[in-house]
């Protein structure tokens, strides 16, 4: 029900990854007459799309706390609930972000060793094979050393499962690439992440190394994560407007553009955001994935995706076991 746009998007993007897996079953939660009125414009497989029915809905700008307490039968929280009881595997919502986050820390709780959840997602880099996964993007404006070191355990665990990478290279976002750079969280994250054997830390980026895709995972508190993400996204959106400007200048710019429609066609679906949509809730006890509020079908299909991989991976069982193993060695190290 969440997001700009509600059944308008999140029906046909079901609709849409349910005919791309055959085994697949998808639960609506929100007010069953809306959901059923949408529904009945179209022909589905009731056996694999059921509608729960919820009869509160959590506005975008709400407070979470507000939501926490006032909106136990919002459909964010009767999807959660689900999770939390085994009848879903995951949760997807385009919903208000820190109501869903508060609502999944506390129906889910964290995971035994982790202290804070983070919101991790992919953005892409220079080589189109490649995508890079950077945590935390919002869920935490203060973190210390500690928690940024439970990011990049949590962070290296998702991308060896869910992009398939071997070995993942996690490096933490700096002011520069030289070790004497940085705050004290960030040199003490260094020194934690140094004794650690299991993960491949391979140092300091700095923020414009990001999409070229030196590194495989990038660890930042959530107040520099944001920013970097809402300043990436912004110089998108500039460039695009840029080029419509000048391509739609006169009638000779208007005939270099339709010559050069294919390539501004490639590069478009290149870097269109909606390829990367879905940002996970990582460190909880179940599977939350939060697409963006103005994803469109095609968005919100991507972010439905990531949910399929991280239940079929089993992210949280994986990483509750990394940190379990981190945890010992740590204690038999003292």
């Amino acid at each position: 029900m969440g997001g700009d746009y509600g059944p308008l998007v999140t029906i046909p993007a079901s609709l849409q990854v349910l005919s791309a897996h055959p085994d697949l079953g998808l639960i609506l939660v929100g007010d069953s007459v809306i959901l059923e009125n949408e529904l009945a414009k179209t022909t589905y497989d009731k056996s694999r799309l059921t509608i729960q029915h919820a009869s509160q809905q959590v506005a975008m700008d709400e407070l979470p706390s507000q939501a926490l307490r006032t909106k136990k039968d919002s459909s964010m929280r009767v999807a959660i609930n689900l999770v939390k009881e085994g009848q879903a595997q995951a949760c997807v919502s385009a919903g208000n972000t820190g109501a869903l986050m508060a609502t999944a820390r506390f129906v889910l709780k964290t995971l035994p060793g982790i202290d804070r959840p983070a919101i991790i997602s992919s953005f892409p880099t220079i080589d189109p094979n490649k995508k890079i996964r950077v945590l935390d993007l919002g869920a935490n404006v203060d973190s210390s050393a500690e928690n940024l070191m439970q990011f990049a355990v949590m962070g290296s665990v998702l991308a060896s499962t869910v992009d398939n990478i071997k070995n993942p290279k996690v490096c933490l976002l700096n002011i520069g690439a030289e070790e004497m750079k940085g705050n004290e969280q960030v040199k003490q994250t260094v020194q934690l992440l140094s004794t650690m054997t299991s993960i491949n830390y391979a140092g300091f980026v700095e923020g414009d190394v990001i999409f070229k895709g030196e590194a495989d995972v990038v660890v930042c508190d959530g107040f520099v994560g944001n920013v970097a993400t809402k300043a990436a996204e912004g110089i998108a959106k500039l460039i695009g407007q840029i080029l419509k400007e000048n391509f739609t200048h006169n009638i000779y710019s208007k005939l270099v553009a339709l010559l050069a429609m294919p390539i501004l066609k490639r590069v478009t679906k290149r870097i269109d955001p909606a390829n990367y949509n879905g940002a996970t809730f990582i460190g909880l006890q179940g599977t939350v994935i939060k697409s963006h509020g103005g994803a469109k079908v095609k968005g919100f299909a991507c972010a439905i995706e990531e949910a399929i991989i991280s239940a079929e991976k089993n992210v949280p069982e994986l990483i509750k076991h990394e940190v379990e193993l981190q945890l010992r060695k740590a204690s038999n190290s003292q």
